[in-house]
């Protein structure tokens, strides 16, 4: 604050520092501030700035090709590059591929995208209510093997997910739930739980302990500290994990197809976009506009909550 107010009376023309503010000395940076400080000068610099404008020149274009794609006529995709429309006159477009994704298949779409929801709020809200009572724990009950069990945990990031699908199915046929919703939510909620708990108890042991103790000494318990004290100021951690969550489980298709066996009943959005193609690849020519059908709810979660999402990651990434 000195420095800032040395700064200040300094570029006002005539003024004179008192001796009391000449000898304020300025207040030393810790660890964290320095590293923001100069973290926001790397990346406002002009070298940043044009890096950071080429690659979202290069996620753009091919995302803007793919939906200009997406309303191309079958012949046209088959014979010519989506580049060839901007021609004088331009090319023709048509809603026929939006048509024949939406209603060209015996089972309604409507069932896919009711499945999907289906699908992904519970594999949503069970790891993340999982997960908020173990990183409560971790974070600020003493019990022994704390700190060990929790390095293990964050160790099962690193086991691939396709290790699991053969024990995990075996074990779902021998407790008769294969082909059900109950297969895909335990997965999903299994393979979340690790990256939930990691997060959560990040964004925990920033909050000040001096609101934990004060909670203590009034009377609280844990229950009443969790969700009087903890749980609101936990809302941007839990909507960037709820996001980060709903956005792999909606595009999801290995753990679908592997646990739900194919199942229409059960079957996701995912299912019917890889089914677009037919068995002999023939309509491939649809998978653009099914893949833009798929990410309409995922865009829009996104773009609803994306500040939360940013805020929640950067939780407890710099410590001091």
């Amino acid at each position: 604050m000195s420095q800032q107010i040395k700064a200040e009376l300094t570029d006002v023309p005539g003024a004179k520092l008192s001796p009391e503010i000449q000898s304020m000395k300025p207040r030393k940076l810790t660890r964290a501030e320095q590293r923001a400080i100069d973290a926001k000068n790397r990346l406002s610099s002009p070298w940043a700035s044009g890096v950071a404008i080429v690659l979202a020149l290069l996620w753009t274009v091919p995302t803007f090709g793919l939906f200009l794609t997406s309303f191309r006529p079958a012949n046209d995709i088959r014979r010519t590059g989506w580049w060839t429309w901007f021609g004088f006159p331009p090319g023709e477009l048509t809603l026929a591929n939006y048509e024949e994704t939406l209603f060209g298949s015996s089972t309604d779409l409507s069932t896919f995208f009711l499945n999907s929801f289906v699908v992904t709020i519970p594999s949503v809200v069970i790891p993340i209510t999982i997960a908020l009572i173990a990183a409560y724990a971790f974070a600020w009950i003493e019990f022994p093997g704390r700190n060990i069990l929790f390095v293990a945990v964050f160790a099962l990031q690193v086991v691939p997910i396709q290790v699991t699908l053969v024990p995990l199915l075996s074990q779902y046929v021998s407790w008769g739930l294969a082909g059900s919703f109950w297969t895909v939510w335990l997965s999903h909620s299994i393979f979340a739980l690790p990256l939930a708990i990691f997060l959560l108890h990040n964004f925990m042991k920033d909050i000040p302990a001096s609101l934990i103790e004060a909670a203590r000494v009034d009377g609280a318990g844990h229950v009443r500290t969790f969700f009087q004290v903890l749980l609101p100021l936990l809302v941007p951690a839990i909507a960037s994990f709820g996001i980060f969550q709903f956005l792999w489980v909606w595009n999801d298709l290995l753990v679908s197809l592997t646990f739900a066996g194919g199942n229409r009943d059960v079957a996701p959005l995912t299912v019917r976009v890889a089914e677009l193609a037919g068995s002999m690849g023939a309509r491939w020519h649809l998978l653009s506009a099914g893949a833009f059908v798929s990410m309409f709810v995922p865009m829009i979660v996104f773009l609803a909550l994306q500040r939360f999402f940013v805020r929640g990651l950067l939780a407890g990434s710099v410590k001091g």
